[in-house]
């Protein structure tokens, strides 16, 4: 007799499972948001709304928003406070997820303990670059020119970025740290109004995202020494890395990917992750991204994680290093 009562039990609660199962929504159920913590039309925004068209056959509709300012704080924040549900997601960046937490002295998210890491998207490397005009001024024709003429004349040359704590301005103070050279940092309001000041002959030099600096290359008008990432760039393949030109080690790019927020079910990472890693993989948005200058980088979730971690310990250095301080 007791086993049968617990025969029927057994029974009634595997039979309650599938009701439950069979009524729980499946998966999105609803569209889902995908913030962009800067503003339309950049390389993230493009970047998005490319992986956003990828999936929709698969997860339906994907909005996306932008949700500018702060350096990306004010976005990346807004997720971490949403529910972690898979329906609000974020484009998270090297920036957001790895040198805002040392540039900002009170930063309302923690990039690792409030996210869990979807895939990341791409890198896209910055090159080195100097107007053709003042590399012949000063006798430059490659990166061990330049690095030798650092050395012979600290602390004479400047060099532009897009801001304190943008990646132009991170791989100048990287440049400095590792190969013992010194020049001054002359900060401009975004990397567009940095690239004309370098076009104008207000600056010597600076570290411009390979997508910006691409068409004036081409054009002549900048001059490539090298490119700051561990490989070459497929669209620049003969312009060599700056750990081939002399220092080994040397690596900073422009690195983005989806964020969900932390305690998002397993099983939605998962399907998030196999969904866009797909995506990425497509002829489709590979195009999309090489008219960037980036390369897709899918992964795994477990693999994004092992490179946020990694990329806040290297800026957490360079950071110090360079003393800069937004507030």
């Amino acid at each position: 007799m007791y086993r049968a009562v617990r025969v029927l039990a057994m029974a009634l609660a595997f039979a309650a499972c599938a009701i439950a199962a069979a009524q729980a929504p499946t998966y999105p159920a609803k569209p889902i948001r995908l913030v962009v913590p800067y503003p339309a039309g950049g390389p993230l925004d493009t970047a998005a709304r490319g992986l956003a068209e990828q999936v929709k056959a698969t997860l339906g509709v994907v909005v996306v928003e932008n949700r500018p300012g702060a350096g990306g704080n004010l976005g990346v924040d807004q997720v971490a406070k949403s529910p972690a549900d898979g329906y609000s997601l974020v484009i998270g960046a090297v920036a957001t997820h790895a040198v805002n937490p040392w540039l900002f002295r009170k930063l309302p998210y923690d990039p690792a303990r409030d996210f869990v890491p979807i895939t990341l998207i791409a890198h896209v490397p910055n090159v080195l670059v100097m107007t053709p005009e003042r590399a012949v001024q000063l006798g430059i024709g490659s990166t061990h020119d330049f690095l030798e003429y650092l050395r012979r004349h600290p602390g004479q040359l400047n060099y532009a970025s897009g801001g304190n704590g943008s990646a132009g301005h991170m791989a100048g103070e990287l440049l400095k740290s590792q190969g013992s050279v010194s020049a001054v940092h002359i900060p401009y309001a975004g990397a567009g109004p940095a690239q004309l000041g370098l076009l104008a002959g207000q600056t010597d030099f600076m570290f411009d995202n390979l997508a910006s600096a691409l068409p004036q290359i081409r054009a002549g008008k900048l001059k490539a020494l090298a490119v700051t990432t561990r490989q070459r760039a497929a669209s620049l393949p003969e312009v060599p890395t700056m750990a081939e030109s002399g220092l080994p080690g040397f690596d900073v790019s422009t690195w983005f990917g989806v964020f969900a927020p932390a305690g998002t079910p397993p099983a939605i990472v998962t399907r998030l992750n196999e969904t866009m890693t797909a995506a990425l993989r497509t002829p489709e948005m590979r195009e999309r991204l090489a008219r960037m200058g980036a390369d897709p980088a899918p992964m795994s979730s477990a693999q994004f994680a092992d490179l946020v971690r990694a990329e806040l310990a290297k800026y957490e250095k360079v950071v110090r290093f360079s003393g800069a301080r937004v507030d």
